[in-house]
């Protein structure tokens, strides 16, 4: 049986070449954290992090440290709200994008 290709580099390559995934995995990942999803929101939000700035740029934007910010968003983690809301206020910035907030019905 071949190999395939590794599922980080797949998301990775996607991302780089495909503006519209790269926001839509920021809008899932808000999404999911709204709707009360704590884990599969920080999981998404993980991997965009993985796909876009990494850990080590995230921690320069934010002034967490690295290993913090992968604790606070990995399975066990429990971000405060503050931190959370910083990470993506961050990438916001560092990804020149703007989320909003609508009502549904």
């Amino acid at each position: 049986m071949a190999l395939t290709r590794d599922f980080k580099q797949t998301m990775k390559a996607r991302a780089e070449r495909d503006p519209a995934f790269r926001n839509a995995l920021l809008t899932e990942a808000a999404e999911l954290l709204l709707s009360g999803d704590l884990d599969a929101g920080k999981a998404v939000l993980r991997d965009y992090i993985n796909t876009t700035i990494g850990f080590e740029r995230l921690a320069q934007e934010t002034g967490t440290p690295a290993k913090s910010l992968m604790r606070m968003l990995g399975p066990g983690g429990n971000p405060r709200a503050s931190n959370l809301l910083a990470v993506i206020a961050s990438l916001q910035r560092v990804g020149r994008v703007k989320l909003a907030v609508a009502v549904g019905q």
